[in-house]
This record gives C-alpha cells, sequence and structure tokens, in this order.
C-alpha cells in the first residue's frame, strides 16, 4: 500500500488533468470539446503503448537492484532512455509526414478537424519529455521510490491549468487558440514533467545508489534488444485492452447517443476505479522483482498472495459503492433521466466486472516482476479479443443465443474476457513460481 498509494494519486491527477482539458475546451465550444475529445483518443492510445515500453525498466531496475548489482541499473535507465527518445522523435516525424495525408482523407467538419489537428501538431511537441520523464519514473519506481511520481503530478496540474487558461482563451497576449490550446498546454506540461523529474533525480538521495549522473553510456543494442523484448508484450496488452474498449463504443454509436452515453460513463467510472487495483499491480512488480532479485523467492510468492486478496478486499468495498450510488454516479456525468438509467442498469454489470478486473492486472503485474511478459500478452489478447469480444458481437447484435441485448452484451463480453484473463494469469503465475522455485 505504501509503494501503492502515491502511483495511484499520480494516476487521478493525471485524469484530472485530461478532465481538465475536457471542460476548459468546452467553455469554449461543443465544437473544442469533441476536438480535444477525438484527439486525445488518438494521442492516448499511441502515449500509453510506448510508456508500455518503458515500463520494463521498473522491472529491471527492482530486480538489479534487488540483488545489489547498482552498477547495471544506470546503464538500464539509459538504454531505455535511448529507446524513449527515439520513440518521442518517431512521434513528430509520424505526425508531420502522416498528419496531411490523413487530414486530407477524413471527413470531419472543417472546425472540428482543424482544431484536432492542430491539438495534435501542438501535443506532439510533447512526445520526447513525456517518453524521458517516463524513463526517470519506471527508474525511481524501480529502486521503491514512488513518492516523486505523485509529487511531479502535482506539479504537471499546477502547470496545466494556468497553460489551458493562456492558450485556450488567449491570455496575456497570447493567440486563442481554443481545444488546439489544450494540446500546447500538455506539450509544456509534459516538458515540466521531465525537467522536475530530472532534477528531483539528480538531488535526491534516495536514488543516489544507482549513480545515474556520474557515467554516460551510448546506446548499446544488445541491452536495447533485451529491454525491448520485455517491454513491446507489455506495450502491446495495453493497447488490446484500450483498442478493445474504443471498438466497442464505435460498434455501438448505430444503438443510438443515449446508449453510447450510458456506456462512455459507465466506462469512465469503471477507468476511474480501475486506477486503485492498476496502482496495486505496479507496486507488485517492484516488491517481486526486488524478492526475485534478492533470491528470495517465497518471499516473492507471499507478495503475490496477498496483493492479490487485498485486490479483491478492495473490489468487494469498490464494488458495494458502485451498487450503493449507481444512479447518484450516473447522474454526475448528464442530467438526462434517460441516459441516467441506462447507466445506472449498467452499473451492475460493472460491479461484477471490478473482481476479475482486480485478479487479472494484479496477476499481469507480479508476472512482470518476474520478467515474464511475454505469457502477459498472449493471455490479454486471447480473452479480450478472442473470447471477449466474441461473447460481446453474439449477445449484442446476434439473436444466436438469445434476442440482441447491445450494450449489456458487450459488458457481459467484457467479464467474460477478463474472467478468462483472470483465470489464465493467475494459473501462468504459478506455473512460473513452480518453475522459479525448481530451478533454485
Amino acid at each position: 500500500m505504501k509503494l501503492a498509494y502515491p502511483i495511484l494519486i499520480a494516476q487521478l491527477i493525471q485524469n484530472l488533468m485530461g478532465f481538465a482539458d475536457t471542460v476548459m475546451a468546452g467553455r469554449v465550444s461543443a465544437t473544442d470539446m469533441a476536438a480535444v475529445a477525438v484527439a486525445s483518443s488518438v494521442w492516448l492510445p499511441a502515449i500509453l503503448t510506448i510508456s508500455g515500453i518503458m515500463m520494463a525498466l521498473a522491472a529491471i531496475v527492482s530486480q538489479y537492484s534487488g540483488a545489489k548489482q547498482y552498477d547495471k541499473v544506470a546503464s538500464a535507465t539509459y538504454q531505455t532512455a535511448w529507446i524513449g527518445l527515439s520513440l518521442g522523435i518517431i512521434l513528430i516525424l509520424l505526425n508531420a509526414f502522416i498528419s496531411p495525408t490523413v487530414s486530407a482523407s477524413v471527413t470531419l467538419e472543417p472546425q472540428l478537424k482543424s482544431l484536432m489537428f492542430s491539438y495534435l501538431d501542438y501535443i506532439v511537441w510533447g512526445g520526447p519529455a513525456f517518453c524521458l520523464y517516463f524513463v526517470l519514473r519506471n527508474y525511481s519506481e524501480g529502486l521503491s521510490h514512488t513518492r516523486p511520481t505523485m509529487i511531479i503530478s502535482v506539479i504537471g496540474l499546477l502547470i496545466n491549468i494556468p497553460a489551458n487558461y493562456i492558450f485556450i482563451y488567449g491570455e496575456f497576449g497570447m493567440p486563442a487558440l481554443g481545444g488546439a490550446g489544450c494540446g500546447l498546454a500538455t506539450a509544456i506540461v509534459y516538458w515540466g514533467m521531465f525537467l522536475s523529474m530530472l532534477i528531483y533525480t539528480y538531488v535526491s538521495k534516495h536514488l543516489k545508489v544507482a549513480h545515474l549522473f556520474e557515467k554516460f553510456y551510448w546506446p548499446n543494442w544488445q541491452e536495447m534488444k533485451g529491454i525491448l523484448l520485455l517491454g513491446v508484450p507489455i506495450a502491446f496488452s495495453l493497447l488490446f485492452e484500450v483498442s478493445l474498449f474504443a471498438v466497442v463504443a464505435i460498434i455501438l454509436v448505430p444503438f443510438g447517443a443515449e446508449i453510447v452515453a450510458s456506456h462512455q460513463i459507465v466506462l469512465n467510472f469503471s477507468g476511474l476505479i480501475f486506477m486503485i487495483p492498476l496502482s496495486l499491480a505496479m507496486a507488485v512488480t517492484i516488491k517481486v522483482g526486488f524478492a526475485v532479485g534478492n533470491k528470495e523467492y517465497q518471499e516473492a510468492k507471499n507478495i503475490c498472495f496477498y496483493s492479490i486478496m487485498l485486490g479483491l478486499v478492495i473490489a468487494v468495498a469498490t464494488a458495494v459503492i458502485t451498487l450503493t450510488f449507481k444512479s447518484d454516479i450516473a447522474a454526475i456525468y448528464t442530467n438526462e433521466i434517460e441516459v441516467i438509467e441506462l447507466a445506472a442498469s449498467l452499473m451492475f454489470l460493472a460491479a461484477l466486472f471490478q473482481f476479475s478486473d482486480a485478479i487479472q492486472v494484479i496477476s499481469a503485474g507480479a508476472l512482470r516482476g518476474y520478467k515474464d511478459t511475454t505469457s502477459i500478452l498472449v493471455i490479454t489478447f486471447f480473452s479480450y479479443w478472442v473470447i471477449g469480444l466474441s461473447i460481446g458481437l453474439v449477445l449484442g447484435l446476434t439473436n444466436w443465443i438469445i434476442e440482441p441485448i447491445g450494450p449489456y452484451g458487450f459488458w457481459i463480453g467484457f467479464i467474460s474476457g477478463l474472467t478468462t484473463a483472470a483465470i489464465l494469469l493467475a494459473i501462468r503465475l504459478n506455473v512460473i513460481q513452480k518453475r522459479v522455485e525448481s530451478h533454485h
């Protein structure tokens, strides 16, 4: 819990930044708000996938620090930084070359289109900073020091709101960019967070152990390959999860605005709740990695067991809250009675969903600590896309088993997919634990 709570606060603050962007752009016009929503649904999956690659570093650093091999920590951090910097620059180049072609072929209202592409043109300049910030964040978390993550995200929020204000509404002699101003403000936030994290890493006594700034490391292909082999599966499993929810939102469009809105409300709320087991999972990666590096295999096993139990206890609490206040929660998002009723009826399924979600995300976190990431990729793809989406499509859209039940079918699909993932990941975790014990 001590490791997880700063990560949780940081995740919630990041959500708050997105919320501030939406609200402040919405004050200009609905078109500006829509432009921010559409553009960030392009940007967030891209940046989330890249951050998945950097997440490998937390597992690598925690194993090295458990084994007291601090000399290797600095080198791994530099190599991850080279990967992050390259990916950040690739984002800028991709945007420069692809944007004009995509822009020409997309049919949107001209105003919405120009705002959306301007937003992306601005935010992409923050890409390299975001990647480097994420490298330093995983370095710090890998050394079991999660508090800077929280402190720096507070700094990010403190930059975000005034920067939004200046560039959206054109204060202090700046041009009024409307929704596109959020993109510029976010890019500035990324640079602010990276520089704050760099200064923190440089002066912190806790982070001195790895001597990060004493020697400079040039790119080393062998080591970078090892990091990518761990990181790419994490990145793709994140992408599979995020894209599944996006695809379902698109499939539901023909059902009408009310159904899409109620689905979106329940998804957004579930996303907020999901931050709790996700933060726990990140802490588990660090603890398990440290124990494995230190050759305390029984300790690593205990951490996995108690974390999953803790995750389930938290899921009971959040499910009870979800069910008790389902209509009140929906009413925070909208005042349309029909949407509130629909969302409240979906909340029951969202409450069930939290149990499997906790088990699967914490098991995946534990497997990352054991540096077993390819299995996570295979299991999540099979569970979400093969099982979850198929069941969703069959129940939601066809009359093969029962009359089509629309969004409910997809939520039953989500639950089936997550439950499959939870069972398979827990089995895989058990296999890995036995394998590690028999080897040693």
